[in-house]
């Protein structure tokens, strides 16, 4: 169901998210949503925004997610008590979520900041599920993009850094990227409505906060425009950067000669240092990615100087990773691997509904569209699995697995490396390269076939249609 038209009941401000969250596809017809709810002024707007376009979205607010971070005793208290009474006021559901946020960054050896993040993110997943919620919004400004943007360009990001907070990233959905903060708040007084003050966001000895109080005031006095300019920079910058990579990955496929079972790369020498600089240094650093878990632009530099040499013979440690280069082959392996030896390559479309076969695997795929009622599908076994329709984005390819490989098992609490999924659930090292990889249109992994779905397009509203995907042997497979 489309958005209505103009509606005096309706806010400016309201009318604009409701644009925003069709022209970027954020929410569907049938969504179940839940919101993010910190008690701060831009998510209490959220709720409220939300709530007037549910209805005429086609869409369900399912309920608030809050996440009490342990850390700042007596106000955090405050803050549960204040969501926990706001969401009794609007009749919503409200789940929240006791994370021990500095037990956690001990453990992982990260910052409170990081650790903070990443418990919120296991719990909007966790909460979104006892929802029954098909999508998660957070409260993200176009001021929020502004100030990650400057952060990342001032630690030295690249292009695929300053890309800024995405409008989606697979459940998770930031409806207010294109609104100020102050224009929420005035929305909130409008409303006659309250919200929390985070205490710690005046602490200037965090980055951010700095930023906040301390530079963005100057950029304001300078640019009165200036933060709308960085965020339209950011929106630039993530789609360059989308098609860079599309490209960099249609394109280096050329430049792989081989990937070895244990995770050794072996690239085309002539053929990488030929292609453009912006898709090289891409090329490899999703070799280098495939192999470890962070890469640093200074590697990707090494390597790629190495491979422009004039040197016939080289040989490069950094940090765990072993680059070997002879006349023709540069070999990027985990410290102590072998040499690698040829993949098995190999990519087709998949419409929905229909069927593709695979040649190199000895079979087929076929893909259907249900609604509510398949029962045995919704449990898949083996070698059948059940998609949330909403949540996939067609048209769907199925491909080999590639350098980089990345995804949300279903059920796991965050993105793992392919390859460590596969080492999990003791998949053959020399059946792995014929495994069929499903993908949508936005290159994210939907299943890995016989082995596992990813977790963002479980089925949560089966009434809502659900895509079957089926691998069926035409002959001993494997």
């Amino acid at each position: 169901m489309p958005f209505r038209g103009a509606d005096d009941a309706m806010s400016t401000l309201a009318r604009r998210v409701g644009l925003a969250i069709r022209r970027h596809g954020l929410i569907r017809s049938g969504d179940r949503v839940a919101v993010a709810l910190s008690g701060g002024s831009d998510s209490v707007a959220l709720t409220w925004l939300l709530r007037d376009l549910a209805a005429r979205g086609g869409w369900t607010l399912a309920g608030l997610l809050h996440v009490h971070h342990g850390l700042r005793g007596e106000e955090a208290d405050d803050d549960e008590a204040f969501c926990r009474a706001f969401a009794a006021r609007l009749d919503l559901p409200i789940d929240v979520t006791h994370a021990d946020v500095g037990a956690r960054a001990k453990a992982a050896r990260h910052s409170i900041e990081v650790a903070a993040r990443d418990a919120r993110y296991d719990a909007f997943a966790e909460g979104a599920h006892r929802l029954r919620a098909t999508r998660v919004a957070t409260g993200h400004t176009m001021d929020d993009q502004a100030e990650t943007v400057l952060l990342r360009l001032l630690r030295g990001a690249t292009a695929r850094g300053v890309g800024g907070v995405r409008y989606r990233n697979g459940s998770v959905v930031r409806p207010l990227l294109e609104c100020r903060r102050d224009e929420l708040r005035r929305d909130l007084a409008r409303r006659g409505e309250t919200y929390r003050e985070d205490s710690s966001n005046g602490d200037v000895r965090i980055s951010r906060n700095r930023l906040r109080h301390e530079l963005m005031p100057v950029i304001a006095m300078i640019a009165p425009a200036g933060v709308t300019a960085i965020a339209r920079f950011a929106t630039a910058a993530e789609q360059d950067e989308r098609h860079l990579t599309q490209e960099a990955r249609r394109r280096g496929r050329l430049a792989v000669l081989a990937q070895s079972p244990s995770g050794g790369v072996q690239l085309d020498r002539a053929t990488l240092v030929t292609l453009p600089p912006a898709l090289s240094r891409r090329v490899v650093r999703e070799v280098i990615e495939s192999l470890r878990s962070t890469v640093s632009r200074r590697h990707v530099d090494e390597v790629l100087h190495l491979a422009a040499s004039q040197r016939t013979h080289g040989h490069l440690d950094l940090s765990g990773l072993s680059v070997d280069m002879d006349a023709r082959i540069v070999r990027l392996a985990a410290s102590g691997t072998a040499i690698p030896v040829r993949p098995l390559v190999f990519e087709h479309a998949l419409s929905v509904p229909g069927s593709v076969e695979i040649p190199e695997t000895s079979g087929l795929i076929e893909a259907s569209y249900q609604k509510a009622g398949l029962r045995t599908a919704l449990y898949p076994t083996g070698r059948m699995a059940a998609f949330q329709a909403s949540a996939l984005p067609l048209p769907l390819v199925v491909r080999s697995r590639r350098p980089g490989d990345r995804f949300r098992p279903l059920g796991s609490p965050g993105s793992r490396k392919l390859q460590d999924v596969l080492v999990d659930r003791k998949v053959p090292r020399d059946t792995r390269d014929r495994l069929p990889i499903v993908t949508d249109a936005e290159g994210r992994i939907v299943w890995v076939a016989g082995v596992v779905a990813a977790d963002h397009c479980r089925v949560t509203l089966p009434e809502a249609g659900v895509v079957i995907l089926e691998f069926k042997a035409l002959e001993k497979g494997y």
